[in-house]
């Protein structure tokens, strides 16, 4: 008989190394689900296992059983982020590839959930070093990441020149929109302004 770590079994299953336990999957990703909602309503000093618990529908112990404490939870989370990505554009001008990055990124940075956790974590990372390393993490692997393949791609095709100034130019691939949607939390992009930045960026990139 397994044991299975989130619910006791009905019927005989194959059998499982001694000591392993079964982690439900759609458990896992409702508790996943839960911790971006309760960041988003309580922040990460007023969360809770309890808090997670209850909002995913399960037991403490299934939480505990997955990860020792809060702070693995979130970092976890955060860390999935970055494993996720965004996708990579390909519409083969630096101009096209910058302009759908941003609306992809504008449309992810500006959803309500992201837009309450992400200025909650960036204060947490001020006090704990394993949410700012967390967090820098999440950002290279993600628009970063993502920006670099861009520049990459920039070059091949003799948009921009050999061995460009790679750090100043991810700093002016991210820069701008993360200013506008995150740091002074704009309400509302002007009408024109993700073309605009597409178009001044690339301009700037080639600059360089």
């Amino acid at each position: 008989m397994t044991t299975n770590a989130d619910e006791p079994q009905t019927r005989p299953r194959r059998r499982t190394p001694a000591g392993a336990a079964v982690l439900r999957k759609d458990v896992t990703e409702a508790i996943r689900a839960a911790v971006f909602e309760e960041l988003a309503a309580v922040g990460y000093a007023r969360m809770s296992i309890e808090g997670i618990a209850r909002r995913a529908g399960v037991g403490k112990t299934a939480v505990y059983r997955r990860w020792r404490s809060k702070l693995h939870l979130v970092l976890d989370v955060v860390s999935a982020i970055a494993v996720m990505g965004l996708p990579t554009p390909d519409t083969g001008t630096l101009e096209g590839d910058l302009r759908l990055l941003y609306e992809v990124t504008s449309r992810a940075l500006r959803h309500p959930v992201a837009s309450q956790i992400i200025p909650d974590l960036q204060a947490e990372a001020a006090r704990n070093p394993e949410i700012a390393e967390a967090m820098q993490k999440a950002l290279r692997e993600g628009q970063e990441g993502v920006a670099s393949k861009i520049l990459v791609a920039a070059e091949r095709r003799g948009e921009i020149r050999e061995g460009f100034a790679d750090e100043l130019a991810l700093d002016l691939i991210s820069g701008p929109l993360y200013w506008r949607s995150v740091v002074i939390r704009s309400p509302k992009l002007p009408k024109g302004y993700l073309a605009s930045l597409a178009r001044a960026t690339a301009a700037a990139v080639k600059a360089l």
